[in-house]
């Protein structure tokens, strides 16, 4: 079976606690090439604000996912294509890896498991809130994420493994050796791109870029220039 990500280069993450810069619109975003709308936030997302950006995407034929950080942030939509569930492989915490998802499952009769799928973050910025919010250990080399990336693969039976620097550029040695141990898995990668430059060479090292914090910090022709980097180095 082909995986809807299979193709995508270029992701949006759109978090629903954050507000569009001015002038910019959801039509905006969701007509600058990306391959799909990600919506979701590490912290004061809940299922209202969620469900407000879901029905601000609906209309442009963009594929949309939530990304869901918490059971009371999911929401069933009819106009979404699936659910992107976070693991955090490197948490000291094993609420990141199964006890939030088991908590979701007591919680919510109605999850449409054929649309539903596991991303499995290894979170590598030690600074970062999901680094903090998750109890992440990001002392990692990139021995470490390859081995992380083939645990994922192989044992766990992940299609998704996604490295995540959230707000810093990462390491391009560390994201090259969990792609190079990947045979079937797509590579997410996000954190750190801010223009043409940055996400032609993180594209290069990994399957699929994720994109969010610039959208809010820079605007829409930033994110432009990141999808046509994202593009070329396909």
């Amino acid at each position: 079976m082909k995986l809807p990500w299979t193709n995508w280069d270029h992701v949006i993450k759109l978090d629903p606690d954050k507000e569009l810069p001015q002038n910019v619109s959801y039509e905006d975003v969701c007509s600058l090439g990306t391959d799909a709308i990600e919506i979701g936030g590490t912290t004061g997302v809940t299922s209202s604000k969620m469900e407000k950006v879901i029905q601000a995407c609906c209309d442009y034929g963009v594929p949309i996912y939530q990304e869901p950080s918490s059971v009371g942030a999911v929401v069933h939509h009819e106009n979404i294509d699936g659910y992107l569930v976070p693991i955090v492989l490197n948490s000291d915490s094993s609420a990141w890896i199964v006890g939030a998802h088991k908590e979701w499952v007591k919680l919510d009769p109605n999850i449409m498991w054929n649309s539903t799928w596991i991303e499995a973050y290894i979170v590598l910025n030690p600074n970062s809130a999901v680094a903090h919010y998750t109890n992440a250990d990001c002392n990692q080399t990139p021995e470490d994420v390859a081995a992380y990336s083939i645990v994922a693969e192989n044992l766990f039976k992940q299609s998704i493994i996604y490295i995540e620097y959230s707000g810093i550029f990462g390491d391009p040695v560390t994201v090259q050796a969990a792609h190079d141990a990947l045979s079937s898995s797509s590579l997410f990668y996000g954190g750190g791109i801010t223009n043409y430059e940055s996400a032609h060479e993180m594209k290069s090292h990994s399957d699929t870029i994720v994109v969010g914090n610039l959208l809010y910090e820079k605007g829409i022709s930033a994110v432009k220039e990141t999808i046509r980097g994202a593009k070329d180095a396909s």
